[in-house]
């Protein structure tokens, strides 16, 4: 009597299945490809004129729009002071006739940063093109110290 001897380890495939794999990168792949652009908010600046030595020159033209922004968060748009909920409405009228929608921004260094981002978005929101951030360059030398100042005593 013979036994019947079973070799099933001769029929096991070790090969793996790709396929599903493939198609679950591609799914994802196309899903960072869409969303990815929408996750992109803030404002774009354009760093390569920077360097130059007049980077934003049209700034000093005279019918250049120039938004200014203080240390106690007043706005004032050109030279007259303005309100934040009235500054869209007010650029857009300024730019109704114009070719290049241009607007600078010019902020004191210790203004709150939320509130120089809520200009920024309602001059946005106002259709402007182009926006110009504008600084003053760092003076080198040594800073003397402030007047009344007195010795560590």
């Amino acid at each position: 009597m013979a036994l019947a001897i079973r070799n099933e380890g001769a029929k096991v495939n070790s090969d793996i299945n790709v396929t599903p794999m493939v198609d679950v990168m591609l799914v994802l792949l196309i899903i960072f490809m869409v969303v990815t652009p929408m996750l992109q908010k803030g404002v774009s600046v354009d760093m390569a004129k920077v360097n130059s030595p007049a980077p934003m020159p049209d700034a000093d033209k005279e019918d250049a729009l120039l938004v200014a922004i203080n240390r106690e968060d007043k706005i004032f748009f050109g030279t007259e002071p303005i309100k934040v909920d009235d500054l869209t409405q007010r650029v857009k009228d300024r730019l109704a006739n114009k070719t290049d929608k241009r607007v600078f921004i010019k902020a004191d260094a210790r203004a709150k940063f939320g509130w120089v981002v809520e200009v920024v978005d309602n001059v946005r929101a106002a259709g402007v093109d182009q926006l110009g951030l504008l600084t003053d360059q760092k003076k080198s030398g040594v800073l003397a110290p402030p007047t009344g100042a007195t010795g560590g005593q």
